[in-house]
């Protein structure tokens, strides 16, 4: 029987160390290993000898999760969980967990002060004064928010949140899911080219998934009112940024604030970034120091779990378990 500690690859990070990381796995006296690329082949090389993979952003695809043979528990660090092969992991026995519930505020938040800048020309007016040009006259026309109508398309907990949000400021509400489900909350759910034809402002909350992927394209844009904006806080695949630039170069909608990518991170050089209605952010809807050192807490205490012989939280895959 090897006496050798446990190792613990980490594939990715979006903080600058990894001391809550270590300290948690000291407690199942386990080695932590930073991976020194994220491409497929680095990551499978490192995969072999690891006894849990712990990934931010890098993708640990099927070859990834073969070559981890001894691999107990694949943790994401955060919610969605398109990175991962999950049904390879499945296959294998492994589990897979993420921490579904630690940035809602966070992302709601950002989404609504993003809403809030399109809305209000916030960048806009940022930018142009900045430069030197004091002129309100500059901007487009702004539209009183109370009263205006807020598609949310997805309606877990982060669009439930911005939906609580959103109510406050006087908007009226209308959301759009993929089984019909207002999932508990109280929005007035409606088919997706209705929302886009009615709502004023647009922000998508759906998994990335074969469905989901460019779910908005043209013929969505087309279908949207002149005056609106579209809001992304979710995943950066579910938007064709080549057909949202030629939305926007066909004046189709009023402008676009984003936060995800495809891919991440963009090429800034490109027309869609350059154009003074489109709001960028570097995918920073999620970071809060409380929210940071949550996730980092429940991923590490996921991987002592499974290392112990205990069940960890938030299993995905939990047919490993033998059900539910």
């Amino acid at each position: 029987m090897s006496t050798l500690p446990p190792r613990v690859l980490q594939t990715d990070r979006a903080w600058p160390d990894t001391s809550i990381e270590r300290e948690i796995l000291a407690e199942a006296g386990a080695e932590l290993v930073e991976a020194t690329a994220t491409d497929e082949a680095t990551l499978a090389s490192l995969a072999g000898d690891v006894d849990a993979i712990i990934t931010n952003w890098a993708r640990v695809s099927t070859p990834v999760v073969r070559a981890a043979k001894r691999c107990r528990v694949i943790c994401r660090s955060g919610i969605g969980l398109d990175n991962i092969d999950v049904k390879t992991a499945t296959t294998l026995g492994i589990p897979v967990t993420n921490i579904p519930d630690y940035c809602v505020n966070e992302v709601a938040d950002h989404a609504l002060a993003l809403l809030l800048a399109c809305a209000r020309q916030i960048a806009f007016f940022h930018h142009r004064t900045k430069q030197g040009e004091y002129r309100l006259q500059a901007g487009a026309s702004m539209p009183r928010l109370a009263g205006k109508v807020l598609g949310l398309i997805g309606l877990g907990r982060i669009g439930r949140s911005l939906a609580a949000r959103a109510r406050a400021v006087g908007f009226e509400l209308v959301a759009h899911t993929s089984s019909g489900s207002a999932h508990g909350g109280d929005c007035r759910m409606v088919g997706l080219d209705e929302l886009l034809a009615v709502s004023d402002f647009v922000s998508l909350h759906a998994p990335l998934n074969p469905a989901t992927l460019h779910l908005m394209r043209l013929p969505q844009f087309e279908r949207m009112k002149r005056s609106a904006y579209l809001i992304n806080t979710s995943r950066g695949g579910l938007i064709d940024h080549v057909d949202l630039a030629t939305a926007l170069e066909r004046n189709l909608i009023a402008g676009a604030a984003l936060d995800v990518f495809e891919p991440e991170p963009p090429d800034l050089s490109q027309p869609l970034f350059c154009d003074e209605r489109v709001i960028v952010t570097p995918h920073a809807a999620f970071v809060s120091e409380e929210s940071l050192i949550e996730l980092r807490t429940r991923v590490a205490r996921q991987v002592v779990d499974v290392l112990l012989g205990r069940r960890p939280e938030c299993v995905v895959n939990p047919e490993v378990y033998g059900g539910a």
